[in-house]
């Protein structure tokens, strides 16, 4: 019998990546319902598909207190789905979605799997202690848990999980990527070149804001050009604050090119040499993968995301985010080693494809009968 699965999932409107994983287990004949629940003034000017069930039930107040909110999103969902015809629940994340799962499995005994995102490690576990328990007893129900990356899944076992717990978590968890959109797989850049000789054009992609980080990179580019390096730095994204305004203007070096679409996206990508984005915490980083598909070489942060997807060296290397001179020495890596890091990126960018990322979620449903046992 195929398995059924209610995809829990308050993110759906604001984060394509899901509508890209939906869709590929849509094509893989896998039936699904998502529920995607959000306060009450929300309106969503999307087109929603038909399995998609869009729930405005809480209002602006009541999402102020978790154990109210989350109560009235429990009394909805029992109106709007009927639980019991579901073999799994898979919630997208531990505190606000899994939430939902761990009741819905209290209630009807339904299995759920449930992943762990930016948000409740460095916001719920770290900064709402007074929740820390409820989402270790989401933990210990869950048939599964599922990690974007090895770091978040060590940091997370490690520092919030008691001693006697970590066995029995980790025995149950899993890493899996995101996946990229599909535009960037068949648009691999094929014809990269080594930079050339004394200069080293950088980008870095994503919201402008102090998370980024962008002035260690700047810090790193000033190191650079005062050892005699022509340097280029790209930063292509939203500025949360016009602060970055006067940041950059000080540094004839930076361009800044404001949030755009991938078709344009793509030629800043090919203009670089390569990419650079030392967040100080990141669950997966997409970027990155973006960057690989195009030949670049990417540094990214140590111990967050990214870092643990490949041994150090093979498609970048990894730093810590506020070293700028790890930064130079780990740029000046690279271009020693240039043509062989750039073509193991290109050749392992196929990890972030939804379809083969869809085909593990199925392996993973496909442990669950309908008396939830493996």
């Amino acid at each position: 019998m195929e398995t059924k699965v209610l995809q829990i999932c308050s993110y759906y409107v604001s984060s394509k990546l899901y509508h890209e994983l939906f869709n590929s287990l849509e094509d893989q004949d896998i039936r699904q319902a998502v529920y995607v629940f959000t306060h009450k003034g929300h309106i969503c000017e999307k087109s929603i598909p038909p399995n998609v069930v869009f729930a405005p039930c809480y209002s602006r107040y009541e999402r102020l207190f978790f154990h109210l909110k989350h109560k009235r999103v429990c009394d909805d969902i029992k109106t709007r789905i009927d639980i019991n015809q579901f073999d799994i629940a898979h919630a997208h994340s531990l505190f606000s979605n899994g939430y939902i799962a761990y009741r819905i499995h209290q209630i009807a005994g339904i299995p759920y799997i449930v992943a762990v995102r930016n948000t409740d490690v460095n916001v719920f576990f770290k900064r709402m202690p007074h929740l820390r328990n409820l989402g270790i007893d989401i933990l210990r129900n869950a048939s599964s848990i599922i990690f974007i990356s090895q770091p978040y899944k060590q940091y997370t076992l490690e520092r919030f999980i008691p001693r006697r717990d970590r066995d029995m978590l980790r025995e149950k968890s899993i890493v899996l990527p995101n996946g990229i959109d599909d535009f960037w797989l068949y648009n691999k850049f094929m014809e990269r070149k080594p930079p050339r000789q004394g200069t080293i054009n950088i980008i870095q992609v994503g919201t402008i804001d102090q998370n980024k980080n962008v002035e260690t990179t700047i810090s790193a580019c000033k190191i650079l050009l005062n050892e005699g390096y022509n340097v280029n730095f790209t930063v292509v994204g939203k500025m949360v604050s016009r602060r970055y305004e006067r940041v950059f203007a000080k540094y004839p070096f930076v361009r800044h090119i404001p949030h755009c679409a991938k078709t344009e996206l793509i030629d800043y990508y090919r203009e670089a040499d390569i990419f650079v984005m030392p967040s100080k915490h990141e669950t997966f980083g997409l970027v990155y993968a973006e960057a690989m598909s195009q030949g670049l070489p990417v540094i990214y942060t140590r111990g967050q995301g990214f870092d643990g997807q490949f041994p150090e060296g093979e498609v970048g290397f990894s730093v810590k985010y506020d070293e700028p001179e790890e930064i130079v020495m780990r740029v000046k890596e690279i271009i020693a080693n240039y043509d062989a890091i750039s073509t193991r990126g290109l050749a392992n960018v196929h990890r972030y494809d939804w379809e083969d990322i869809a085909q593990d979620y199925i392996k993973l449903y496909g442990l669950y009968g309908i008396d939830g046992c493996k």
